[in-house]
């Protein structure tokens, strides 16, 4: 697929000028070829036949290239769409070296470390733990919705990519920025102070939290901080930020949440599964049938029992 969309690519580069002009703007587009037809067009088609030789050449060249055309495009506010596109294109690329010599995405390696997923120490108070957490949100959301999304605005100002917004879209931003912020909070104070811990991985709570907003939904800190995002965007006007908010859905589901998940069946056992069959993960549900009932009775017999469990 990458082969077929990089001689697409070229292809469109030499017969349209529309496209030469975003994609590499005043470079020749002549001189590029000579290198990235061989390194990216044939390397991925040679990958695909299953040499993994040609999958390191591919995934390093386009990543020397992305980052070439990210500097280009900051410098001279030409070929933005391009460096856009090879960004892309070399994450991709990364994805399919792994899964070539791994046989996998090696998405366990993000819980290692400082990231691995431990029961916080227990405190003989709850206002330790609520000011650790209280702490972690300034941390996070002082980075990922203020200090990401600002470089992305800028990028995409220079790299000449700003589309226009409907009217009103920065107040409606603000209202959906405070109510995402306010289940944030809410979910952050019950966590804390019922589940003796934090959001943090490294420091997780020690009990099973189904009150407050954890009882409609599993994981209302992570929605809150994706409908965060995207009204960040709104309020920025950057398509783009609202794009890495929706970006940040897809890793969130598809990558961190099989492994917090598979953690808790582990350390939680059928309670959590109960949990887990009872409430949704992305849209509030109450439950309406008796056997959905009979859970949820369960769940909160059992949440007066100190468990070793964790909610995001």
């Amino acid at each position: 697929m990458q082969a077929i969309a990089g001689i697409s690519w070229w292809a469109a580069v030499f017969l349209v000028p529309g496209v030469r002009e975003a994609t590499l703007g005043n470079l020749d587009p002549a001189a590029v070829a000579v290198f990235d037809i061989p390194l990216f067009v044939v390397a991925s088609a040679v990958a695909a036949c299953g040499v993994r030789a040609a999958a390191v050449v591919s995934a390093c060249w386009t990543g020397v290239v992305a980052v070439v055309l990210a500097v280009y495009a900051t410098f001279t506010t030409e070929a933005g769409r391009g460096a856009l596109s090879m960004g892309a294109a070399a994450a991709c690329s990364v994805i399919a070296l792994c899964a070539l010599l791994l046989g996998r995405i090696p998405t366990t390696w993000i819980i290692r470390g400082p990231f691995a997923f431990r029961p916080a120490v227990t405190r003989p108070t709850a206002a330790t733990h609520v000011a650790s957490t209280f702490g972690q949100i300034v941390l996070f959301w002082g980075f990922f919705l203020v200090v990401v999304p600002w470089a992305i605005t800028v990028l995409e100002q220079r790299w000449a990519m700003s589309l226009p917004f409907p009217l009103g879209a920065g107040p409606v931003g603000v209202a959906v920025l405070l109510l995402a912020s306010g289940l944030g909070i809410w979910s952050a104070l019950v966590m804390s102070t019922l589940g003796e811990g934090t959001p943090l991985p490294a420091a997780m709570p020690n009990r099973l939290v189904i009150a407050g907003p954890y009882r409609w939904i599993r994981n209302p800190m992570a929605v809150a901080g994706i409908v965060q995002g995207a009204a960040v965007g709104l309020i920025l006007h950057s398509w783009l930020v609202i794009a890495y908010a929706v970006l940040g859905s897809i890793v969130w589901n598809y990558v961190v949440r099989p492994l917090e998940e598979t953690d808790l069946k582990e350390r939680f056992g059928e309670e959590f599964q109960h949990y887990r069959e009872t409430v949704r993960c992305w849209i509030p549900r109450m439950p309406t049938s008796q056997r959905s009932k009979g859970l949820w009775r369960r769940l909160s017999e059992t949440y007066e029992r100190p468990a070793f469990s964790r909610r995001r």
